[in-house]
């Protein structure tokens, strides 16, 4: 199992570690340690990793709770991080002073960006000089706690985070964080010297008013702060742990940069416990987002005794490419050369043998057809998304309504030799979102025929293959070409009709393609349903299970959403099963701008959701690494007698803790599919217009695993599954 093998071969000084909530560290093995690194159920703002030597138990700490969907530090966002997470979580609170000493629970010393303040107190803004700097903003020293309760309301501090929460939670005290008994509770002081230049004591308030009562860690980046600390904890119950900020920044007390201080670990020994650093002090990037030589901070520290905690993790904050956005990728990227995977132009070579190295069970071959009539595998017939075609063909730019409401060139309008010219590329099927998929790959590979992907699909010995046919009445009525055949002789030549090792998936968008296949018992033929729809009713059903054992549905025809929260599950998964027709979902991506907040920004929750909740029957993505991680984990198994099992999502569950006022206007439900819109008129015959044309099976196509679904700028790889 590749859980286990990422972790076997530990050595004595080598690290391992967890994160984010709804991880268990109560059962920590080698065997079940990446199970449950798979189960990332929270996007909380920055949850923290502590690196222990091996054997271990290591343990997982939520930055302000549930910060990842309410504000920070609210009563939503501790509560719902209790009652989602594992058994022993630490609740980490970041210490703000108010003018009369009552502790609160915020991130930033300035109120701004979390608060309504400036609405309330518009004409209070104040700069202040802290560590040298001047800062301009609302701050909690000059409020009484009196005023912000009964004022001040929180609000999300990240802007790409849901707002449906905002003014509507209070801000909350360290002992309201406290009163909740959580497991564990970490006390972060990041300005006592700020304090103490305002008359305000902090060693004070944590000695006098808490009695550190509840308090497990308290962490400061203050020599100073710790220094007095050590005289008056009792460490027995609380550590002290010394906070690492950016390496050039200065430590107030002793006036280094921390990047010095790092260099002489045995004097932090004296004061602390341990340290806590961002993740990049563990293993730095470089300026374009790659991996660099990890460094020896985790072993230096712990030749010093010193326990490690590593900040900066979420899931909806990009770490390098190397993590191809997989949270648990990162989490565990102290063995990153087990998960990290390049990822390619989609349909060339690399795309596919990296797709079997991932894991996906059938690879896919979406049929294109040159104009010397030579089938190869690509997303789309247009090739302006997937490769260079635009720098060598601009002339061959024509508008083709039948296949695309926008200009293209297509393949069918160049040859093969032509083709095979062109640069692929690879770019994001999420344009606006920044979120670039590996650049340094973005033109690496070859694009293949369909007789070498079905010659490769042997040699591997995949489980199946997929062929996606679809323009064939165009293909056939305008250019001459026929798809049907070129595929019907490909596979005929591979003699995938006459096995059943390897299972042959047939897919269109079109009945009348798969008609055509009807007669090959081999071969299982899938549906394409494009559109968004709410209902299969009974006669449609009936009239799809003429021509298909299987349906391709889009997320949203069986997940709806509205305002990037789910709302409903819709009865078309169990209306196709109900007639014994399995059910696919595309296209699945690791892109936390791609997933429902309900999913807490993460691919492995929204796995859980469709297979384990829904039941459906395979899923297209684009990262098959991911998905076949969450299938080969024993905690994907609602049933099975594990400690953890990886849960699913309940549609509108979100949404039924906001106000009603605040809520986004209801959407209508998706359509019915009617049998209008599955049947489809008989294929035309093959014109005459193109000439003559090549050996359909013919042509250099060697096929890997990748559907780039969509737009083909990005590889999006394709993985389908059956259950039993």
């Amino acid at each position: 199992m590749v859980v286990f093998e990422i972790l076997t071969g530990l050595e004595e000084n080598d690290q391992v570690f967890i994160s984010f909530l709804l991880v268990d560290p109560l059962n920590f093995s080698p065997e079940n340690f990446l199970t449950n690194m798979a189960d990332f159920k929270c996007a909380s703002l920055h949850v923290w990793n502590v690196y222990l030597p091996a054997g271990d138990e290591p343990v997982v700490i939520a930055r302000g709770g549930f910060s990842g969907l309410f504000p920070e530090s609210s009563q939503f966002a501790h509560q719902i991080a209790l009652s989602t997470s594992l058994s022993n979580v630490i609740l980490y609170c970041n210490l703000q002073l108010t003018k009369d000493s009552v502790g609160i629970c915020q991130t930033d010393i300035r109120l701004d960006n979390s608060t309504n303040i400036a609405a309330v107190f518009p004409k209070s803004q104040k700069t202040y000089t802290i560590n040298g700097e001047n800062v301009q903003g609302w701050f909690a020293l000059d409020y009484t706690s009196d005023q912000l309760f009964n004022n001040v309301t929180l609000t999300q501090s990240i802007y790409s985070r849901p707002s449906l929460f905002d003014g509507t939670l209070p801000l909350s005290t360290v002992d309201d964080a406290i009163g909740i008994k959580p497991p564990g509770f970490w006390l972060n002081v990041q300005y006592d010297a700020f304090y103490a230049a305002n008359k305000l004591s902090v060693s004070s308030y944590i000695q006098k008013t808490t009695r550190f009562m509840g308090i497990s860690y308290i962490s400061s980046p203050e020599i100073g702060f710790l220094k007095n600390m050590n005289k008056i904890i009792n460490k027995a119950k609380t550590k002290l742990i010394f906070r690492f900020l950016d390496a050039d920044a200065v430590e107030p007390t002793t006036k280094q940069p921390y990047s010095s201080i790092l260099k002489d670990l045995s004097s932090i020994k004296s004061i602390a416990s341990g340290i806590l650093v961002p993740k990049e002090y563990i293993w730095p990037l470089s300026k374009d987002q790659y991996l660099l030589t990890p460094t020896s901070v985790v072993a230096d520290a712990h030749k010093q005794g010193l326990e490690v905690y590593a900040s900066g993790f979420a899931n909806d904050m990009p770490g390098s490419y190397n993590y191809s956005y997989d949270p648990t990728a990162e989490e565990n990227f102290g063995h990153i050369s087990q998960w990290s995977k390049w990822v390619y132009p989609g349909s060339t070579d690399l795309a596919y043998q990296q797709a079997v190295d991932d894991g996906a069970d059938i690879i896919d071959c979406s049929v294109q057809m040159s104009k010397d009539g030579v089938a190869f595998c690509l997303n789309s017939a247009d090739l302006l998304g997937s490769s260079n075609a635009m720098t060598s063909f601009m002339s061959r730019s024509t508008m083709v309504s039948e296949i695309q409401p926008k200009s293209g060139i297509f393949s069918f309008d160049l040859t093969w030799s032509e083709i095979q010219t062109l640069t692929p590329q690879l770019t994001s099927p999420l344009p606006n979102s920044g979120l670039a998929r590996n650049p340094a790959n973005k033109n690496q590979g070859k694009f293949i025929t369909l007789s070498d992907f079905l010659d490769f699909a042997k040699a591997k010995a995949v489980s199946g293959i997929l062929i996606d046919i679809e323009n064939a009445a165009y293909l056939a009525s305008k250019k001459g070409l026929s798809i049907i055949d070129a595929v019907t002789a490909a596979l005929s030549n591979a003699t995938f009709d006459k096995q059943a090792t390897q299972k042959v998936m047939i897919q269109s968008d079109d009945t009348s393609v798969l008609s055509k296949f009807k007669n090959v018992p081999a071969y299982k033929r899938v549906l394409s349903i494009k559109e968004i729809i709410g209902d299969v009713p009974k006669q449609t059903v009936e009239e799809i299970k003429k021509i298909a054992d299987a349906v391709n549905l889009p997320r949203s025809s069986i997940v709806t959403t509205n305002g990037g929260f789910t709302t409903t599950f819709t009865t078309v998964v169990d209306e196709l099963h109900a007639a014994n027709i399995s059910a696919y979902v595309s296209v699945l991506r690791n892109e936390y701008v791609a997933i429902a907040f309900d999913f807490f920004s993460d691919p492995v929750v929204e796995l859980a959701t469709y297979v384990g909740r829904l039941g459906i029957d395979g899923v297209v993505t684009d990262y098959p690494k991911t998905a076949d991680a969450y299938l080969r984990s024993p905690c994907s198994d609602l049933n099975a007698k594990v400690a953890y099992s990886i849960l699913p999502a309940e549609a509108g569950a979100l949404l039924g803790l906001a106000e009603p006022e605040v809520l986004p206007p209801a959407e209508a439900p998706g359509p019915p599919l009617t049998v209008d819109d599955v049947v489809d008129p008989p294929l035309p015959q093959v014109s005459s217009s193109n000439g003559s044309t090549a050996d359909p099976a013919a042509g250099p196509v060697k096929a890997l695993h990748v559907q780039v679904v969509g737009q083909m700028l990005q590889i999006w790889v394709s993985i389908y599954w059956e259950f039993c």
